[in-house]
């Protein structure tokens, strides 16, 4: 099958089968290599993007019901996006893995609900797993991003040692 699918703000031809998962479309035809695969039957979160601004789970949707709707990937952040400058400052990634799909989360939220409570917070995380357990760094960083706590200073990076 053939389509046009509206990925990160650009019309995008794809070829797969109907029934391809998104998740595959996007990194093995597309090359977007930041959503990651973490469980395959849409549990971990690690593989959400945006669909028309909420969050799905890529690995179990299917492309064919995705024609004119638009697909946002951890890539259009640029690496400059309020959320992911929290997520630096407040030291989130441990072993990273879930990352993107976390912080797709977020923006998710966020757009729909500036200023989040702990119960949003917790209610629109919910479904992603972090195996490194690093939930209250991310409520931090989320509340960061939102306004409503005080950032956290940056990491400090150590000067090297002087050569003897």
């Amino acid at each position: 099958m053939a389509m046009t699918l509206d990925v990160n703000g650009k019309p995008l031809a794809v070829k797969a089968a109907a029934d391809t998962p998104l998740l595959w479309v996007l990194r093995d035809e597309l090359g977007l290599t930041g959503t990651k695969y973490g469980c395959g039957i849409a549990q971990c979160g690690a593989c959400t993007v945006l669909a028309d601004g909420q969050p799905i789970r890529s690995c179990a949707m299917p492309i064919e019901g995705l024609a004119g709707v638009k697909i946002t990937t951890i890539e259009s952040l640029g690496g400059a996006h309020p959320v992911q400058a929290a997520w630096v400052r407040h030291d989130v990634p441990q072993c990273g893995y879930c990352q993107s799909g976390q912080i797709m989360s977020a923006v998710a939220l966020l757009n729909s609900t500036p200023k989040p409570t702990d119960a949003d917070i917790d209610g629109a995380m919910d479904g992603n797993i972090c195996r490194c357990g690093t939930y209250q760094r991310i409520r931090a960083a989320i509340k960061d991003a939102a306004g409503l706590a005080p950032a956290a200073p940056a990491a400090v990076v150590a000067a090297p040692a002087a050569k003897l």
